[in-house]
């Protein structure tokens, strides 16, 4: 057990910067989005961020399974489980991410937030994306170059899916509370992403990791 603490410990070490770097971008890349939105005719940012927000979950979500999946196929083969846990790590911890911690984000911030759950409200955009995650998780190669991989692609697509969301349902004047919007997105991403990523898989290997 003190072997998978210490490497935990480790892991979320190694990646914090990187999700502050991603959580970063993501506000670069919506602040242009919102210049953009304002330019044209209408200066509602919400509804084409919602659709940006479609887009980015899904492939959160897919970036997730193929990195839940192929972490914990990497210590315990076990086939069953391992799509269990890519099913499970992809889903809820991703909705944790991408709605729940957002959603309480904007009510902290004094901001009326509309709940809007994807996996329930439109399940033909996400099951395809968490089936094909889980089956490219089985495939990769077991290598942690593989993983670290899978999970940066994850960290930036979360780091983007996560702040969309904030704004598309009810945070639409973000920009004036930009600090706060850093501190909550980058807490919105490095617990849920290193949760299902890293902690979750490994913590239930029955293996000792080193």
């Amino acid at each position: 057990m003190k072997g998978k603490i210490h490497h935990l410990a480790t892991e979320l070490k190694a990646h914090l910067p990187y999700t502050g770097f991603s959580v970063t971008s993501g506000l670069i890349m919506l602040g242009i989005l919102t210049f953009i939105a304002n330019l044209v005719t209408t200066k509602d940012f919400s509804i084409p961020s919602q659709g940006l927000f479609h887009v980015f979950h899904p492939i959160h979500i897919l970036f997730s399974s193929i990195a839940t999946t192929a972490m914990f196929w990497r210590h315990e083969r076990k086939l069953i489980k391992s799509v269990i846990v890519g099913i499970v790590g992809a889903v809820l911890i991703c909705g944790l991410s991408d709605i729940i911690i957002p959603y309480i984000s904007g009510f902290l911030l004094g901001v009326k937030m509309h709940l809007h759950i994807c996996i329930i409200e439109h399940p033909q955009i996400i099951l395809p994306f968490v089936a094909a995650g889980v089956l490219i998780g089985l495939t990769m190669p077991t290598s942690i170059q593989t993983t670290i991989f899978s999970h940066s692609a994850h960290v930036l697509v979360s780091s983007m899916a996560s702040i969309l969301y904030l704004v598309s349902f009810g945070m639409v004047e973000w920009i004036h509370q930009i600090g706060a919007v850093f501190i909550y997105m980058t807490l919105a991403v490095i617990i849920p992403c290193c949760t299902s990523d890293i902690i979750f898989p490994i913590l239930i290997t029955k293996e000792e990791t080193t």
